[in-house]
């Protein structure tokens, strides 16, 4: 594998742990793996930051292990320049089925990759 390819891995297997219900049960766990300067804008439209988001995953669709868990699909990305990612996907949760974009950066030292920005757009039934 070359550089580029293992980034890209290495922010897949971020957003897969994103998507474990223990992760985001975990507020510490979460923040291992969200950028400090982290923001995103929801399928809802709202704004999240990085404290917001920490404080009220773990009440979020997906955060439980006794409720529908994200069902990821087409996951790919692109190293855009050394040390940032960006990755495009789908998810399902029970019937709602998503449209995801994030961009991952690897942070200084022992940090790892972490995401900054991610970007959730709802698909509507029927739409392809």
């Amino acid at each position: 594998m070359d550089g580029a390819t293992d980034d890209v891995n290495h922010a897949i297997a971020g957003e897969l742990q994103l998507m474990d219900p223990r992760v985001r049960a975990s507020r510490e766990l979460a923040g291992q793996l969200l950028d400090p300067e982290f923001v995103e804008v929801g399928g809802s439209g709202r704004r999240w930051t990085y404290e917001a988001m920490l404080a009220e995953l773990p009440d979020h669709p997906g955060s439980s292990l006794d409720a529908p868990r994200f069902e990821p699909a087409g996951i790919s990305g692109v190293l855009l320049a050394p040390g940032l990612v960006h990755l495009t996907f789908e998810t399902m949760l029970g019937e709602r089925r998503t449209r995801h974009s994030s961009i991952w950066r690897k942070g200084e030292g022992a940090v790892g990759w972490r995401m900054y920005y991610h970007q959730a757009t709802r698909v509507p039934p029927g739409v392809e």
